[in-house]
């Protein structure tokens, strides 16, 4: 059975800096300004030897003038309502305010085990601020420092005492912190069929990125509106479609480099570039009715850098007339500006009304097969013969190029190495040309593909002693 702890309280306690912690990774974002979270994060939690669910939320407000500020009331509210344990977090610096009294009274009715955690409590002075929190008639605060790790012991004993099953401890168990430490992110070249498949949807700002999870999740489990930006964190969700695990990731909408000025925004994109890192395919969401624009194609750009399986949605297709015309211009616009990841999928979408939806999932699996593709030796080197019988390299120099055998050093993306002399001298052209031959005769659609030169070293070539 697997726990979930809620973290709940007024906007700038430090509920995302709890999670963090909890998590052991800085996946949340954390910052002066109050408001920062909207949507309700999950991740694993750890503390001592309690595994859970840990769920940060959006800061609770009084007021119902801001149509945002009530969908975020209502993400926290669903997480108060699948919680098994909340946290209810106050600020010992500021003092309790009425805010904290009115979501006081509310976590309180859900009739959910509660401990009240006085944050931000550090040094003897904050232990004696932390008593007015006695107030809210939510039993013993806990004084702690979310930031600096205090008063993690005492959390973990109320834990223990409100966990709604026991917990079983091994009789010879190795040594655990209280925090685990964040654990070393690697690429394998294996694939683990068991792991979700990691995709990243991602685009300029109002585009419809979370409409359409919400769409494909069949909840609305993200906030969203007709205001550009809603999106700060990267929120991964997991989900079964057709017996494949899947883990989506949301991202906060790229803008040009030039307008982001202020600092949350950059947390954001910078949040949304880590989450397109560690993806596996990248969903380029655009708009139908302006698609391919400059910022789309810098973020297809960033997506080839990174050698990340592509697929491009084209949203809000329910808006669009001239279908065929369109999706036509599109394929031939695609062709001339996406040369290094020639015959990407584009697949129309409508996160509105769910039309297309199974259909880009089914792109992002080819997407992932053709990301994970090895071509045997034997194959790549009958191909590589009849290249190089069809259009020999040039001659530099008054000198030919001689390449003898290329091989597939490494999968995600396709990697190969060509082996020969003289390959430091190889023209672009020639390597951009050896690229399209494999991409056509392997069917490598969708996907960067690297070629590497290793020229060979001259044995006579060393200078004598």
């Amino acid at each position: 059975m697997t726990v979930t702890v809620a973290l709940v309280g007024r906007p700038n306690v430090g509920k995302s800096t709890l999670f963090n912690r909890f998590v052991g990774k800085k996946l949340a974002l954390v910052d002066d300004r109050p408001g920062v979270t909207r949507d309700r994060r999950e991740g694993e939690g750890h503390l001592g030897d309690l595994d859970f669910i840990v769920v940060d939320t959006a800061g609770l407000e009084e007021g119902f003038a801001d149509p945002l500020l009530d969908r975020m009331r209502g993400q926290t509210e669903r997480a108060i309502e699948t919680a098994d344990i909340i946290l209810f977090m106050i600020d010992t610096r500021s003092g309790l305010t009425p805010a904290d009294q009115h979501f006081a009274n509310r976590v309180r009715r859900s009739s959910k085990p509660v401990i009240l955690l006085a944050n931000k409590a550090e040094g003897k002075s904050g232990i004696l601020d932390s008593y007015e929190a006695f107030k809210l008639g939510l039993g013993d605060p806990i004084p702690m420092s979310a930031e600096h790790g205090e008063g993690l012991d005492s959390l973990y004993l109320a834990m223990r005492e409100n966990w709604p099953f026991e917990v079983i401890i091994p009789k010879k168990r190795e040594k655990r912190e209280f925090i685990v430490a964040p654990p070393v992110e690697v690429e394998d070249e294996d694939v683990d069929v068991n792991r979700p498949l990691r995709i990243a949807i991602a685009g300029r700002p109002n585009v419809g990125k979370s409409t359409l999870i919400n769409r494909l999740l069949g909840e609305d489990r993200l906030l969203t509106g007709p205001e550009a930006g809603i999106t700060r964190d990267s929120i991964g969700i997991e989900f079964d479609w057709h017996g494949r695990q899947i883990k989506m990731f949301d991202t906060a909408g790229i803008r040009r480099r030039s307008r982001v000025e202020e600092k949350l925004e950059k947390l954001s994109v910078a949040d949304a570039l880590r989450a397109i890192r560690f993806a596996e395919v990248v969903v380029i969401l655009v708009d139908s009715t302006i698609p391919l624009e400059k910022q789309d194609l810098s973020i297809l750009s960033l997506v080839e850098r990174e050698g990340r399986g592509l697929v491009i949605g084209l949203n809000k297709w329910d808006l669009v007339e001239n279908r065929t015309e369109l999706l036509d211009k599109l394929h031939e616009e695609a062709e001339h500006l996406l040369s290094n990841v020639k015959g990407v999928a584009l697949v129309p979408v409508s996160g509105l009304t769910g039309e297309g939806a199974d259909g880009l999932l089914k792109a992002c699996m080819d997407a992932e097969a053709v990301w994970n593709k090895r071509i045997p030796t034997g194959q790549l080197n009958r191909w590589f013969e009849q290249v190089l019988e069809r259009h020999p390299p040039p001659a530099v120099a008054g000198r030919r190029i001689k390449m003898r055998y290329v091989t597939q050093i490494k999968a995600r993306p396709p990697h190969f190495v060509v082996f020969g002399n003289q390959l430091d001298r190889m023209p672009d052209s020639y390597v951009r040309y050896l690229v399209n031959s494999l991409r056509d005769t392997f069917e490598l659609n969708g996907v960067p593909v690297r070629v590497s030169m290793r020229t060979s070293e001259n044995p006579y070539g060393r200078k004598r002693d």
